[in-house]
Parts: C-alpha cells; sequence; structure tokens
C-alpha cells in the first residue's frame, strides 16, 4: 500500500489565512465585494470565493468605481489606492499582511530619511503586487533588483538602503546583496551601505523543514498555483532535494504511471496553497 503524507508546514502562510477568513466573513455582510487583484495566486481558491460572491478587478476597472467597497489583499497597495479610494467613496477592507504592514512603513522612513542623498533599493519581483506596493512608498523611485544584471540601475556614487520582498528566497536575496556589496567595493566610493533582511520569518523558514520532508519520500507533488512567486520559488527548492518533484495544481494533472512501483508520496505547496486541496489530492491518491 502506498503511504501518502502532506508537509504539516505546507499551505496558507498566516497573511493569506487572514486576508481569506476577512473575505469570506465580509462576504456574509456586503451586498457586493470587489478585490483589488487575485486574493492568493491559487486558481482554484479564487474560482471558490468566486462562486461566494467576490468579484475580481484590476487596477484600471478600479480606477473607475465609486460608492462601492474594495478588500485590499496580503500583498498591499501603494498609496494612490487609498487616495482613490477617499477621493470617491470606496470603502476599503483591510486585508493587508501585517508583516507587509511593517515593511511599508520601514521603507517608507528609509525613502523619506535619504531621498535627498541616497536611495531605497528593493530585491524583488518587478510586477510583484507586493514590490508594486512597497515602490509606491517611495514615490516610485526605488530600485528594483530581480537579477544580478539589473544592479546596473544603481548609483554607486550615492548611500543605499536595500530591502527585500517578503517572499523572496533567502539564497536569492544573498546572491543579489553579496554581488551589490562586491560591486560597490570595486566602484570604490566611500558610501553607507545598508542591508535589512525583510524576508518574512515563516517563508524563511520552510526550507530546511521542506528540504527533511522531501527526502523522507519516493516523490513529491508540489502543488501551488503556477503564477505564484513562492509556489516556484519553494518547488525549485523541492526539486533540488527530490528530483522526483511534479509541479501540480490539481489531482487531474497527475500521470498515474509517476507513481507505478512508488511506495511513498509526499505533498506539500507553498504559502498560496490551500490546505483543502492537498487534502483533496491525497484523499484521492489514497483511494487509488
Amino acid at each position: 500500500m502506498i503511504k501518502v503524507a502532506i508537509d504539516p508546514d505546507a499551505g496558507f502562510c498566516f497573511g493569506v489565512e487572514k486576508a481569506i477568513q476577512i473575505a469570506e466573513d465580509s462576504l456574509e455582510k456586503e451586498s457586493e465585494l470587489y478585490c483589488l487583484g487575485d486574493i492568493v495566486h491559487n486558481e482554484l481558491e479564487t474560482g471558490r470565493l468566486k462562486k461566494l460572491g467576490l468579484k475580481v478587478i484590476d487596477h484600471q476597472t478600479y480606477s473607475n468605481l465609486k460608492n462601492v467597497t474594495v478588500l485590499i489583499r496580503a500583498h498591499g497597495e501603494p498609496p494612490s489606492t487609498y487616495i482613490h479610494a477617499k477621493e470617491n467613496n470606496i470603502q476599503l477592507i483591510e486585508a493587508t499582511c501585517p508583516v507587509v504592514l511593517k515593511l511599508q512603513d520601514r521603507v517608507r522612513f528609509a525613502y523619506n530619511y535619504i531621498k535627498h542623498k541616497g536611495q531605497v533599493v528593493i530585491a524583488g519581483k518587478s510586477n510583484h503586487p507586493e514590490v508594486i506596493s512597497l515602490k509606491g512608498q517611495t514615490d516610485g523611485n526605488a530600485i528594483i533588483i530581480e537579477s544580478a544584471e539589473d544592479i546596473s540601475k544603481i548609483d554607486f556614487t550615492k548611500s543605499m538602503e536595500i530591502f527585500s520582498q517578503t517572499t523572496l528566497s533567502k539564497q536569492k536575496f544573498e546572491t543579489l546583496t553579496t554581488a551589490i556589496e562586491r560591486q560597490a567595493h570595486y566602484e570604490g566610493h566611500d558610501i553607507d551601505l545598508k542591508i535589512n533582511r525583510t524576508i518574512c520569518g515563516q517563508v524563511a523558514n520552510r526550507v530546511p523543514m521542506l528540504n527533511k520532508f522531501c527526502k523522507q519520500h519516493d516523490i513529491i507533488f508540489f502543488v501551488s498555483g503556477k503564477n505564484s512567486s513562492n509556489g516556484k520559488s519553494l518547488f525549485e527548492i523541492c526539486q533540488s532535494v527530490n528530483p522526483k518533484t511534479y509541479h501540480i495544481n490539481s489531482f487531474e494533472e497527475i500521470d498515474l504511471q509517476w507513481i507505478n512501483g512508488v511506495k511513498s508520496i509526499g505533498i506539500s505547496g507553498a504559502t498560496s496553497t490551500p490546505p483543502w486541496l492537498m487534502k483533496e489530492i491525497a484523499s484521492k491518491l489514497r483511494e487509488l
């Protein structure tokens, strides 16, 4: 009989879990509720909430709304979103992750302190909603670094303060900051360089436990939406530890030939993966 186990550390992080609970509670009270962007980067969970009445909109649609209620998801929003709400009688329901809110405050404070003599650098994906919300705290002036090639955007004659997207992998952040420090040394200018390691603790601490979990099973099904930044990062970690790791978002994506001769299956997921989905996949595998 095949053993099927779910990673006890997988599934919604605190921020996402809180945002979804706020959405569900609000849907019971509001006749109409909009959400600015997908509340979580998982198509099945987003679909479940849409069935409950949640209307997902983009920023262009939001810019034309008035007199409605809009949920701010865990990723957070730039100041411009709040200004538009105030000017157009839009009630905002705040569900930004507390960790992201604190980081927004830190980025805004750092920018106001050094904007005339330095620069704020954010390591992360430029099109990620959290990074967009952080850049907004600097009037759009933060320098976003996704890869070593982006380091050329930095002015090494000026001081800088570096932050990271909360869901960035620790390894990626260390690689980028090491490259920045190396370039600063090469340039030879006497500047202040402050590195703030602002990766969410829950995200950073996942890696050691995930490595251990992947080694315990013959095969790993990593469950997450294909557009989840955290999902892609954790999947790559799983695959590096256990080459027989498959990235899926539903049971239907599983090729049953993958489990021929397998004695132990591990199921894990991203911070955006709903626990009910991993349980559903595990249950169907046990029925085979």
